[in-house]
């Protein structure tokens, strides 16, 4: 058996849609941030996927996940400093509690 781009982007799918369900049911910024990564991932496979199994002769898949990884970097530099200081001044990183944050 050989892995096509249909097994590619059912793995994609599978795993932004757990991505997504991490993003809408859980309370912490952490387990929010982690799911965020997860959807990230599975866009970066279908990247790879369509480079790969597509007649493309340059590397545009590779590169887009690449620059993709680099934003999910920043993102998640971000994210845990805002964890960092919403724990530091509210004692917990619920989620819920960002709405004081509003202007």
């Amino acid at each position: 058996m050989t892995v096509g781009l249909t097994h590619c982007l059912l793995l994609a799918a599978v795993l932004f849609a757990i991505g997504l369900y991490g993003l809408l049911s859980k309370k912490s910024i952490i387990a929010v941030l982690m799911s965020i990564e997860l959807m990230l991932n599975a866009v970066n496979i279908n990247f790879i996927a369509f480079n790969r199994f597509t007649n493309v002769s340059d590397l545009t898949g590779q590169l887009m996940a690449i620059f993709s990884i680099a934003v999910g970097v920043a993102e998640v530099a971000v994210g845990l400093a805002l964890a960092y200081r919403m724990f530091h001044e509210h004692g917990t990183v619920n989620v819920d509690e960002l709405n004081n944050m509003k202007g």
